[in-house]
């Protein structure tokens, strides 16, 4: 596939997919302000450029939790790839390590994560949803410590589901044959069809545990051997004390405006989080993230890496595999770019000056 730009992509796979499916993708919470203020806060920063600077040989590769990447974008956990396309989360992971790469998976991913770990010749994270039945959510850990996936990343913005209008009126549930596929073993693998409101909503009020608190990291650190990167973070006593809980990274983000609507942008936040854990833990970052400026902006304040989510999305409805890799593949030559006209021949030269020089 040939692609422009990313932000054209939402248009073009919102003529692919169909409505219920595109607007589960595409909507953040109630009035979708936060959806939005992600990208516009991005739009208002400005990069102050350095010239003079021999750019004539770069570099983008960076490492993230020391695994070595040729890049700072990352693939964000998102829900239900089987929606986009037949192969799902295998075509996003094959994506992802053929640009070398790192994918999150979804705790809500249509594919086994044994079998994404085996498509993956890159590093495979695993995004985790804690269920009340926390027998289910430890069976769970152990089967992606086996599997081979290199960290657990937590979230913890989502107690309840955020209320996303669009999903209420299309009364969203997973297309048939479609599953929770880690959780069916646990007889958790339904989205359910009958419910007045989103589907998905209904899943989490009854099996997502609302009562997680900072005690449940400490549980989840003895349980697994993995680094555990906590995932929610727009406060930068809350980024303390994930660090304090023993967090190998934080991530800001306000799940793509899906779960607190009037929640801040996450690049507006990223530096007050910055200058309160220092060095001390990895800082990523994901929402609004649709050029290699964005890469850029986020690198200067403070950010070790960026995900993005919706794009794969789209880069998967419509060409698989393929237009996922393409996804992958134009953002990180537009980031290349950006380094270049900003003076930066590395990733380490992407420093604060840039945007408040």
């Amino acid at each position: 596939m040939e692609i422009i730009n990313l932000v054209e992509l939402e248009a073009l796979a919102r003529a692919r997919l169909p409505v219920s499916v595109f607007d589960y993708y595409a909507s953040g919470a109630d009035d979708e302000v936060t959806l939005r203020a992600n990208r516009a806060a991005f739009e208002r920063l400005a990069v102050h450029h350095r010239v003079l600077v021999d750019v004539s040989r770069r570099t983008t590769a960076t490492t993230v939790l020391g695994h070595p990447v040729t890049s700072p974008i990352l693939v964000a956990p998102t829900a239900f790839h089987g929606m986009a396309c037949a192969e799902g989360e295998l075509a996003t992971a094959r994506a992802a390590s053929a640009a070398g790469t790192i994918m999150t998976l979804s705790s809500l991913s249509n594919t086994n994560v044994e079998e994404v770990a085996k498509a993956s010749t890159t590093p495979l994270f695993f995004q985790l949803y804690v269920y009340r039945d926390r027998g289910a959510t430890t069976a769970l850990v152990r089967r992606v410590e086996a599997a081979g996936a290199k960290a657990l990343v937590l979230t913890v913005d989502a107690p309840l589901l955020g209320r996303r209008e669009r999903d209420v009126r299309n009364r969203f549930a997973l297309p048939k044959g479609l599953f929770v596929r880690n959780m069916l073993a646990a007889g958790y693998g339904e989205v359910a069809t009958e419910q007045p409101d989103s589907g998905l909503a209904a899943y989490f009020a009854s099996l997502i545990d609302s009562s997680l608190s900072w005690t449940d990291i400490d549980w989840l650190r003895q349980l697994t051997r993995l680094p555990v990167v906590v995932k929610g973070i727009v406060r930068a006593d809350d980024a303390r004390r994930a660090r304090d809980h023993g967090a190998s990274a934080i991530v800001v983000s306000n799940h793509g405006g899906r779960q607190l609507d009037g929640s801040p942008a996450t690049i507006d936040v990223l530096p007050r989080v910055a200058d309160a854990v220092g060095d001390s833990v990895e800082i990523w970052l994901d929402g609004g993230v649709r050029r290699g400026t964005d890469v850029l902006k986020a690198i200067a304040l403070g950010a070790r890496a960026v995900l993005i989510g919706r794009p794969v999305l789209w880069g998967l409805a419509l060409g698989g595999e393929q237009g996922a890799r393409s996804v992958i593949d134009a953002l990180q030559r537009e980031f290349d770019v950006a380094m270049a006209l900003s003076g930066c021949p590395s990733v380490a030269a992407i420093t604060g000056d840039l945007i408040h020089p």
